[in-house]
């Protein structure tokens, strides 16, 4: 029984993951149990890794990464490698030493790899790099037949064939080669063929009845129906309006146009083509009125009638001035044959070339030349495939490791030495540098997932304006606090590349950011909600007192004078009322003073220690909700809401939170200099401090505390003489607040 592979794990964001430290460990990861996968799928797009190697590995096309797709990929480029560690390098350059040629496989590679190299002029070159395989046209740009099918003018080796060749692409149209220049497929060359009989075989018919086809000769029978085309429509309008004159000679007036309309038309400048009248009859119409050919005709279309009298009457009728309806019908009757041979017409696509040369085209050979050069052509597909195998070959040694160290497992974002593959960049913002960035389409169906995630998040959208470029990202604050953080505030985004965007944000998903926000949050909401209370008292005593300044300028205007000098009465409700707020005031006080008091006589470190226990149990609950959220912050919805599939509770707890947003800081051995001639008056705590110190010891030494330490000339006693009973701090139960 062949020995097992020995699997190596690291733990981070508190769960187990696979160390790849060889080419053995990534070619055996068809063997390790998928439950241990970090990331079961992962998208195509949207990551920091070069997407055209993704589509490669993504062998169903379906834009999404899973294991196995991986494992094939893995397979493809170590059997390739003589030695599979290389591709835990994950360096830009092939070289050509590496690839194995002792199998027939890896022979065809190097032999096109070299052929690539001196493609591009680098026959020399012993590196095959990214850059060299991914410019198709570049690798082709001289070569007459790549095997893709597409045959182009470079292909021809004489001009006939090159000629045809460019009427294909002229009427048919054309595809790129893998040279970039404009080529045919054999099937353009059918259909271009296909129509070029149609067309003679459309041509042909017309030859052989040109007699009832040609009445007039080809060129005359053309220019005829072409003028009678033109006018059909307003001669076949002039006649029936003469036939329903006659059936009712009322309607004559109504159809020859009103004279109001004349009269809108008078008022304008006519030209001689007077586009105005267009709409009008041809002529004045009446009861079985021949048509005027000439004269008293519609100016819009007289010289159309008079073409028609030139180019169709005539040769048909004789010469005519007027025509009647019976002769229109005659000359209609004389061209049908022809209209009818045209409606027939095939081949449009070639009809540009003519019937000449479309004839020349089909008695020639070209269509068996054509096609041998695309089986020339195809004769090379073997070869066009194997320079893409290079290219997934090259891709792969690059950038295997990379997908690995990010599917696999999640080293390279645990480890923080460099950024992994979905982290698009840094924001600035807030005073607070963010590195866990990611990009999103939709933050708000984004959201629904990756709340679930514990983590403070603010979507944002970036624009750069120089380039009209968008994005929106959504950034993880995992530092400070978020009392400034709100939507509609701007910072600056740094991507992956160095460019710098605009960025707004524009949501947020609100969760415990820090234990340091979390202690103080009890405080804040405190302060928060007396500024709302004082501000809602003060927003409503404002408006009471517009609307009493508003009655008493009121009553001022209307009252009389001897009404107004009447003293007002004191509201002896009121004045009890301040007594009582007065005395509960006092009460309080007092009350607060013995209690203080109380506290005093336990000593200094006992009153420290209450003081600190009565600010343990006001932050300790928010405290401790908080750490408890922020040990469950998880990667997983965040990419999961991307359209990955993380296998694996990816935390991200407080201290590795830490690494991910950082606050500003001075730099080391910077100096502060603190004369701020704009800063705040505060109040003097330091100054309030000693004199609360001095006073305490005071107090201390009056209650003899200090007699066992002193002189007697310095002892409270001496110096004081007797003291009051309540003023003893030795005797607790004299002391009655």
């Amino acid at each position: 029984m062949a020995q097992k592979h020995k699997w190596t794990f690291f733990r981070a964001g508190g769960f187990d993951q696979v160390k790849l430290e060889s080419g053995a460990d990534l070619m055996n990861l068809d063997k390790l149990d998928k439950k241990l996968w970090v990331a079961l799928a992962c998208p195509t797009s949207g990551l920091e890794i070069d997407s055209r190697t993704l589509d490669l590995i993504d062998s169903d096309k379906n834009g999404r990464i899973r294991p196995g797709e991986l494992i094939e990929a893995i397979g493809f480029a170590a059997a390739q490698l003589k030695n599979p560690d290389d591709l835990l390098k994950g360096e830009p350059g092939l070289p050509l030493a590496s690839i194995d040629d002792s199998n027939p496989v890896g022979k065809v590679l190097l032999s096109s790899a070299r052929q690539i190299l001196s493609n591009i002029g680098k026959p020399e070159a012993l590196l095959l790099s990214v850059e060299d395989v991914s410019d198709r046209s570049r690798i082709f740009a001289n070569t007459a037949f790549n095997g893709d099918g597409i045959i182009t003018e470079l292909s021809a080796s004489t001009e006939p064939v090159r000629a045809v060749i460019r009427e294909i692409i002229e009427c048919i149209g054309c595809v790129p080669d893998l040279s970039g220049k404009p080529g045919i497929l054999p099937e353009m060359i059918d259909a271009f063929f296909a129509e070029a009989k149609a067309f003679d075989a459309w041509y042909v018919k017309g030859d052989a009845e040109a007699t009832a086809v040609f009445p007039l000769g080809r060129l005359g029978t053309a220019d005829a129906v072409s003028v009678i085309t033109a006018i059909k429509p307003k001669v076949d309008d002039y006649f029936a309006r003469c036939r329903l004159t006659a059936y009712d000679p009322r309607t004559e007036q109504v159809l020859n146009r009103k004279e109001e309309e004349y009269l809108a038309l008078a008022a304008n400048d006519l030209s001689i083509t007077a586009a105005e009248v267009a709409g009008f009859p041809l002529s004045h119409v009446g009861p079985e009125r021949p048509l005027p050919l000439m004269g008293p005709v519609n100016p819009a279309h007289a010289a159309a009638l008079a073409n028609l009298a030139v180019a169709a009457v005539k040769p048909i009728l004789g010469t005519r001035d007027k025509i009647t309806e019976s002769e229109w019908h005659a000359v209609m009757a004389k061209v049908a044959p022809y209209r009818a041979w045209q409606e027939q017409k095939a081949g449009l696509k070639v009809e540009q070339l003519g019937e000449k040369r479309i004839r020349e085209i089909l008695e020639s050979n070209l269509y068996a030349q054509l096609n041998d050069l695309v089986a020339k052509d195809k004769a090379l597909e073997s070869e066009t495939a194997s320079i893409e195998q290079v290219e997934r070959l090259v891709r792969y040694y690059r950038d295997i490791a990379l997908l690995c160290t990010n599917f696999v497992n999640f080293k390279d974002f645990y480890d923080g030495a460099e950024p992994s593959i979905f982290q698009c960049g840094t924001l600035y913002l807030d005073q607070r540098e963010c590195r866990l960035c990611l990009r999103v389409e939709d933050p708000a169906k984004h959201a629904i997932m990756a709340g679930l995630a514990g983590a403070y998040l603010a979507y944002l959208d970036c624009t750069r304006k120089e380039s009209n470029e968008k994005m929106q990202i959504v950034a993880a604050f995992t530092a400070g606090d978020s009392d400034n953080l709100m939507v509609g505030r701007n910072g600056i985004f740094y991507d992956r590349k160095g460019r710098d965007w605009d960025a707004t944000i524009v949501k947020i998903v609100d969760n415990p950011i820090s234990i340091r926000q979390a202690f103080w949050s009890p405080y804040k909401k405190f302060v928060r909600f007396l500024e709302e209370q004082v501000n809602k008292r003060a927003a409503a005593a404002d408006a009471e007192a517009h609307d009493k300044l508003a009655a008493t300028a009121a009553t001022t205007v209307n009252a009389d004078k001897a009404k107004l000098a009447v003293p007002k009465k004191i509201d002896v409700g009121t004045v009890a009322a301040i007594g009582v707020a007065a005395g509960a005031i006092g009460t309080f006080v007092t009350a607060l003073i013995g209690y203080l008091a109380g506290i005093l006589k336990l000593g200094v470190f006992p009153t420290l220690a209450a003081l600190a226990g009565v600010v343990f149990l006001i932050s300790m609950p928010s405290v401790i909700m908080a750490y408890i959220k922020l040990r469950k912050r998880n990667l997983g919805p965040i990419l999961d809401a991307n359209g990955w599939a993380v296998n694996a509770k990816a935390k991200f707890n407080v201290p590795f939170g830490a690494t991910l947003s950082s606050v500003a800081k001075l730099p080391p051995g910077s100096r502060r200099d603190s004369s701020d001639p704009y800063a705040d008056k505060g109040f003097p705590w330091k100054r309030a401090l000693v004199a609360f110190l001095l006073l305490y010891v005071a107090y201390r030494w009056s209650g003899g505390s200090f007699d066992r330490v002193l002189p007697s000339r310095a002892r409270a006693g001496s110096l004081l003489g007797p003291r009051l009973p309540w003023f003893h701090p030795s005797k607790p139960e004299e002391f009655k607040p």
